[in-house]
């Protein structure tokens, strides 16, 4: 199990009444693998897991592992602030038919960094799934430093680390580890296309839900060395990085997904996007399709 390349973090559409849409889950999904996305999380922070009851995580996690049919690897959003619910959300996936879980440091409670070790340890151990950490401070409260994933990197059931971080010296410390049980992903768009550059194996995209197949093409660019080509698809790209930064994700990006016909809002407390930005988020959709139509032209030639 070795996830690289273009891997989407996925929304979870709604319908106008809240409720979970499997008509829109099952188009995103499909125009995703259509147009060259490597792997799929579900149920992460883009994807609003922590507003997702139980029987709605199984029906999203079931559906895309029966819709991918072993196409690309469905990685699974279990990290919970407590390492015994992390473990039982982990084997929940597993059941459901689950490539690899995908971990975030504990949110809120605010471990040391010995406490982190102990955490991913105890995951890895119970032998589930193969698990990616993933490190995003300003989410969590809580920053793994590289010190601590090289503490980890060895062990046989952590395959890699989804990076938030993006420094420069962050991303050399995480690329010095990478091998092959190990990869390096980025978790941030606007700088992914310099870690790929760099030597980072992929990245998981919020913007690529948008954008499935410029995001596939930038990845094989960037990954393959194209370093003047990447770099113009990726300011192509800005754009978007901005806009889906106006508000907190996954606001921005419901938004141009409810433009597109797939899902129609959030749950509390995130809220629909402000109407100050109505008109950036129209300006958005216009660039996401002529980045795709270019794209898909490119990636089919």
């Amino acid at each position: 199990m070795r996830p690289t390349g273009s891997i989407t973090a996925l929304a979870t559409p709604f319908t106008a009444t809240g409720e979970l849409d499997l008509d829109a889950w099952k188009r995103l999904l499909t125009q995703q693998l259509d147009g060259g996305t490597q792997a799929f999380v579900v149920a992460g922070s883009t994807g609003e897991a922590a507003a997702l009851y139980h029987p709605e995580f199984d029906l999203l996690v079931r559906t895309a592992v029966q819709l991918v049919a072993g196409r690309v690897p469905v990685i699974v959003g279990t990290g919970n602030p407590a390492t015994a619910r992390t473990i039982e959300q982990t084997r929940r996936a597993a059941d459901l038919g689950a490539d690899a879980a995908l971990v975030v440091t504990p949110a809120y409670v605010r471990p040391t960094q010995a406490g982190l070790v102990a955490h991913y340890r105890a995951v890895a151990d119970d032998g589930a799934l193969p698990v990616l950490l993933y490190n995003v401070p300003p989410r969590t409260g809580c920053d793994m430093l590289p010190e601590t994933v090289a503490e980890l990197a060895g062990h046989p059931g952590i395959i890699g680390i989804k990076e938030a971080v993006s420094t420069p010296e962050r991303l050399q410390a995480l690329l010095a580890l990478r091998g092959d049980g190990f990869v390096v992903l980025s978790g941030d768009d606007p700088t992914a296309a310099g870690a790929m550059l760099a030597g980072a194996d992929g990245v998981i995209s919020v913007v690529s839900n948008m954008v499935p197949a410029a995001f596939r093409r930038l990845c094989d660019l960037a990954t393959g060395g194209s370093r003047t080509q990447a770099q113009a698809l990726d300011g192509q790209l800005q754009a978007l990085y901005t806009f889906a930064g106006v508000e907190p994700n996954p606001i921005p990006v419901k938004a141009v997904l409810a433009r597109m016909g797939i899902g129609h809002g959030l749950r509390l407390p995130l809220t629909t996007l402000s109407a100050t930005h109505a008109a950036a988020a129209d300006r958005a959709v216009e660039l996401a399709q002529a980045l795709e139509r270019a794209s898909r032209d490119t990636l089919a030639s």
